[in-house]
């Protein structure tokens, strides 16, 4: 398969499903799709991430050596909300190694406490500072505050994970 040209050919669940699908468990056609996303034009990143959060979400191992890039997408002034979504999303799979779990608190408060950012990425960041919190409780006297203020002008989806989200965290 020419996966550049498969990501280029149209952006939908069917073509995801095909490249998820070539992929499989073969970690070294993850790299290959990695690397498009890494290096490739605005539209190639953005296609490429659907496929690869929901192959991390098989194979949370796959992301491991390409962490550290990944995460400096998200330092990035401007990037699409697919490319924050779809980085968002896979980090809530994977068990983020200490060195990286500052920068992505930073990240993801960031995105959490900003009402112009698109609900899914703030609800993904709502997971992903929950599982961090786990390993480090202080972290949940951030959390808490930031999501309860929210709370009361929060549609449908954000309040739903919310209330999951303020459970776990409290108890």
């Amino acid at each position: 398969m020419n996966l550049l040209k498969e990501i280029l050919k149209e952006h939908s669940k069917a073509q995801t499903f095909k490249i998820t699908t070539w992929v499989g468990n073969d970690p070294l056609r993850f790299n290959e799709l990695i690397n498009l996303f890494l290096e490739g034009s605005y539209r190639v990143t953005q296609r490429a991430g659907w496929p690869i959060s929901n192959l991390v979400i098989r194979h949370p191992e796959f992301i491991k050596p390409h962490l550290r890039k990944v995460l400096g997408i998200l330092s990035k002034p401007g990037i699409h909300d697919a490319v924050k979504r779809n980085i968002t999303r896979l980090l809530q799979f994977i068990t983020i190694p200490k060195k990286f779990q500052g920068a992505v608190v930073d990240i993801c408060l960031e995105y959490l406490a900003n009402p112009k950012e698109a609900i899914a990425v703030r609800v993904f960041s709502m997971t992903v500072l929950t599982n961090l919190a786990m390993e480090n409780p202080a972290l949940k006297n951030e959390i808490v505050p930031l999501i309860e203020d929210q709370l009361p002008f929060a549609i449908a989806g954000f309040r739903s994970r919310a209330k999951r989200t303020l459970k776990q965290l409290k108890s």
